[in-house]
């Protein structure tokens, strides 16, 4: 085949190529969402004279800008397909050791979390603060605090992986809310802790944490839980991330006769809620079952707890699968995420008189806290 004849089979198969995934890119239906990201795809930018008139490389808002850098990339053809392909040849032909800072170490998904964000520990601290002072301080309350670590901690420096000094981390979180008593449990954890395609940790190996957080505000935690599997597989945030596949997972979670009788109201949705939200649980994130997703404020009320006492829990997701583990041991539990809504509505009509109340956040928010109002 002469020279000629060859450069016009390569820009005649370029052509096609490029045409057909055009054709595709517009005929084929677009996904209600992108499961290995757990989240929605982005959506077709509004096609007003303003966004198009503006410069694309200069504005983040123009017309071509999100076309290019959002619409365009969720939206591709076969985009999971391509995906795959790309994270195996990057494992297993250029020996790449992450995927956009995920790695995996035996089976186990983390990211890597490389710096401490002085101005997000600042932030986080004057959060907590506001709290303190507005609510708690001229009561004689002295609130206590819990830090979550990533897994990272485990698995990051010992297997070559960049890593913040998560130790560092904590002390200088500590110092800036030195108001607060500390429950240590950083100590009783380990990787095996979490879920090994998700951030988050696993409720069947809290039973011990429950119990620290519980005896470190002064209780005497000692419930019995019955052990219940949920029947779908769970692929974490991780599983479409990570440079390995890796295999689903079963979730776990605790019930008593206790947690039948509990009465818990959505204040965000103005109605009843659930400790296990079933059809969340069958949904497109198995971890939303625990309290119902993300919720910027719920009540948890037992007739049948120990004490009288109360407890307000300031928390961001990691708090919901631990926060069944303590309804025994409280008449009433008031839950707050101040990343939906700020604490001055969050908190109106919350009676801290009896209450104990905890900060508990885990390390990936109080390092990009921007979101806590």
């Amino acid at each position: 085949m002469s020279t000629k004849s060859k450069n016009i089979v390569v820009c005649v198969s370029m052509a096609i190529i490029v045409f057909g995934f055009c054709v595709l890119f517009l005929l084929l239906p677009k996904g209600a969402f992108l499961d290995s990201e757990r989240r929605e795809p982005a959506r077709f930018p509004a096609l007003t004279l303003e966004s198009v008139m503006k410069d694309g490389l200069e504005y983040g808002d123009s017309f071509m800008k999100q076309f290019d850098d959002n619409y365009t990339p969720d939206n591709f053809p076969f985009r999971e397909a391509f995906r795959k392909i790309k994270s195996w040849v990057g494992a297993n032909v250029f020996l790449q050791k992450d995927k956009d800072g995920v790695y995996v170490v035996d089976g186990v998904a983390a990211e890597m979390q490389e710096t401490i964000d002085e101005s997000s520990i600042a932030h986080a601290a004057d959060r907590i603060t506001f709290v303190y002072e507005q609510y708690l301080k001229d009561k004689g309350i002295k609130p206590y605090i819990s830090i979550i670590p990533d897994k990272g901690y485990w698995l990051s420096e010992q297997n070559g992986y960049l890593s913040m000094d998560y130790d560092v981390f904590i002390e200088k979180m500590l110092d800036s809310v030195d108001f607060a008593e500390y429950i240590n449990i950083k100590d009783s954890l380990e990787a095996g802790d979490y879920y090994k395609s998700d951030t988050h940790w696993n409720q069947e190996y809290l039973l011990d944490i429950a119990k620290l957080l519980v005896d470190g505000m002064g209780g005497d935690h000692n419930s019995v839980y019955v052990k219940n599997e949920l029947d779908v597989p769970f692929y974490g945030v991780y599983a479409g991330r990570a440079p390995k596949p890796l295999a689903s997972e079963t979730i776990t979670y605790y019930t008593n006769e206790n947690m039948a009788n509990v009465t818990v109201f959505n204040y965000e949705k103005n109605r009843p809620g659930a400790i296990y939200d079933m059809e969340l649980a069958h949904g497109k994130d198995a971890y939303d079952m625990f309290l119902g997703g993300e919720v910027s404020k719920l009540t948890i009320e037992n007739p049948n707890a120990k004490t009288d006492k109360e407890l307000v829990i300031f928390r961001d997701s990691f708090g919901r699968s631990i926060i069944p583990l303590l309804i025994d041991d409280y008449a009433k539990i008031t839950v707050v995420d101040t990343r939906y809504q700020v604490p001055q509505i969050l908190l109106m009509g919350v009676d801290f008189e009896k209450a104990d109340v905890l900060f508990l956040y885990s390390t990936i928010v109080l390092n990009a806290s921007a979101e806590m109002k």
